[in-house]
């Protein structure tokens, strides 16, 4: 493991400035893995060590490294200590590296590999509430909504591997005027037998017939508004009538989730805060905040001199609440509900300054938790098309990487026969999609390209699909091998080398995500990975190997490496309960 070396390397430190080895630990980096080179595993940047006080912040930098070099004696753990500029290197013992590394695979704590490095111990940990996909009932699942479920299921895969305990919300947008034209339309253009054949197809006709009709109908409006204020009202028939679109959309949107690998832990929605939200606005008014506007609207002053230069609507003119009021009274609850110590938003990029009034909000309040709220946004994927033309349902998306990919699969060479094929190229059409996707910065936009994403080559999630189901059929092959009685040193290529120093990294990679939150750290690291593992493949054979007596025992070294590798791809990375989840499910 790294923080073995991590470690040893730090006492020395710690010895030769009279430090305690701990406040070494963060300034060690495992260096990162070069094509065919193979170099230092470690290093310490002294630019580091000036800005934390332990060393001169004045001075010659060079000097002071190579200074500190020489006080660093080899030993048999670290093999090579070398002086850059600016940069102390470490090599360790080749042996120790495979040994350590592959230690928790031969003690059966493989499940645990890279979560026990005390690089953790300064991340806090306790309820993690994550707020994602949240997509509009009585609608079909929109493909606009993609993002924020797969990287708020990241997000909530990742802090629960840490050690979180996760809520998983998914924050229903059930609520609102449209629920009122909805109604109203309902009753006129509306079909029951066509509501159980195709229930939100149906719905999102109806959606669309009677916003058409509204815009020259009068009338119309009038049934909308009288509808809405019914259901607020929670008049019976209203409130049935709402309850059973909710009901079915939930019933429908399950089934895309479970074929994203998502679940959620509550079903959460506007509706269930429409009453607290008017107790949001008496405490508002109770602590002063509250102001009304020339326009007779309810506002929040949040402009630092109070001089209504940034104000925050919460209030309409005719005393009914928003978005906002509702959120404020959607976060109080859950405080005093799941008792969280983090809560996380997850939502596009053009959400930004309602997340920024909310949190300053609910400071102005005096709920000082709101400084563990946090607002993840992300950018707009552009260009996503199916071959009928623009896009509007994500089920769209899904089956058109289904289809694409089962005809990829069809024209390939190498394809094995399948009993499912097309089980096969959902799991893996999905997960090109769902890589696609976290290669990049969340915030940035992106073009959808349906080629490059399912290209069997390069750096997409064909490519690790392709790099697992490889392993898993060495696993298949190599049944009998014993998984512990093989001797690490046998491993001593630069290519086993090269996949083991890419190891080492694997504690930062995750605290780094633990840190900003971005999937791009993890993807990217298991996308060097796998084209790491092709070359062993190339270079390191166990089909077709030499069976002299010689040959015998370490091509056995190369098939548990390989099982090792297995082990390391499924706990840190691809697979939840249906095989799509590139999500972190540990």
């Amino acid at each position: 493991m790294a923080c073995f070396f991590r470690r040893k390397i730090a006492e020395k430190l710690g010895r030769a400035l009279q430090q305690s080895e701990d406040v070494f630990i963060p300034a060690l980096t495992a260096v990162p893995v070069l094509k065919k080179q193979q170099g230092a595993d470690f290093r310490l940047l002294i630019g580091t060590l000036r800005a934390s006080g332990i060393l001169p912040s004045s001075g010659d930098v060079q000097v002071q490294t190579e200074n500190l070099a020489t006080q660093l004696k080899q030993d048999n753990v670290v093999e090579d200590i070398s002086a850059a500029r600016g940069i102390i290197n470490f090599k360790v013992n080749r042996k120790l590296l495979a040994q350590k590394l592959l230690e928790p695979f031969g003690n059966g704590e493989d499940d645990k590999f890279g979560l026990n490095s005390e690089l953790f111990n300064t991340l806090t940990t306790g309820t993690t509430l994550v707020e994602y996909s949240s997509p509009n009932i009585a609608k079909k699942f929109h493909a606009g909504h993609l993002r924020s479920t797969i990287i708020g299921n990241f997000i909530a895969n990742l802090k629960q591997s840490l050690g979180n305990d996760v809520i998983r919300m998914n924050y229903l947008g059930d609520w609102g005027m449209q629920f009122g034209l909805l109604g109203a339309g309902f009753g006129q253009f509306g079909s029951p037998e066509k509501l159980k054949q195709n229930p939100l197809q149906h719905l999102f006709e109806v959606y669309v017939r009677v916003n058409k009709e509204a815009e020259n109908n009068e009338d119309m409006k009038q049934a909308a508004r009288d509808f809405f204020r019914q259901l607020e009202q929670h008049e019976s028939h209203a409130v049935s009538l709402w309850q059973q679109f909710r009901d079915i959309t939930v019933k429908e949107y399950r089934h895309i989730y479970e074929r994203l690998g998502v679940h959620f832990d509550v079903y959460s929605g506007e509706s269930f805060h429409q009453d607290q939200a008017q107790e949001v606005v008496q405490q508002l008014q109770s602590r002063g905040l509250l102001k009304t506007s020339e326009k007779g609207t309810g506002v929040v002053d949040l402009s630092p001199n109070r001089d209504m230069t940034n104000v925050c609507t919460v209030l309409r003119s005719d005393g009914t609440t928003l978005y906002i009021t509702r959120d404020i009274a959607a976060a109080i609850n859950r405080k005093e509900k799941y008792s969280f110590d983090e809560m996380i938003y997850v939502t596009d990029k053009s959400q930004e300054n309602h997340f920024s009034q909310l949190f300053q909000i609910l400071l102005a309040m005096g709920h000082s938790w709101a400084d563990g709220c946090r607002h993840v946004s992300f950018g707009l994927v552009q260009g996503m098309k199916t071959r009928t033309g623009e896009v509007v349902f994500l089920e769209d998306v899904l089956d058109e990487a289904r289809a694409r990919m089962l005809h990829n699969m069809s024209q390939s060479n190498t394809t094995k026969e399948l009993e499912n094929p097309e089980e096969t190229a959902e799991k893996v059409g999905i997960s090109a999609l769902i890589i696609q996707d976290f290669k990049g910065p969340l915030q940035s936009d992106y073009k959808f390209d349906w080629d490059r994403m399912l290209q069997a080559q390069g750096d997409t999630g064909v490519f690790l699909q392709y790099t697992h189901a490889r392993l898993c059929s060495l696993k298949q092959t190599k049944k009998g091998v014993d998984a512990v009685a093989f001797d690490p040193s046998l491993l001593s290529e630069q290519t086993c080398t090269a996949i083991l120093q890419h190891l080492l990294r694997y504690d930062e990679v995750l605290y780094q995500s633990a840190q900003d939150l971005q999937p791009k750290h993890l993807v990217n690291f298991l996308l060097k990975l796998c084209h790491l593992i092709a070359s062993a493949h190339r270079d390191l054979p166990v089909k077709g190997s030499p069976e002299a007596v010689a040959q015998v025992q370490k091509k056995q070294s190369y098939a548990n490496f390989y099982r090792f590798l297995l082990l390391n791809c499924q706990n840190t990375t691809l697979n939840s309960h249906n095989g799509v989840d590139f999500c972190i499910a540990f």
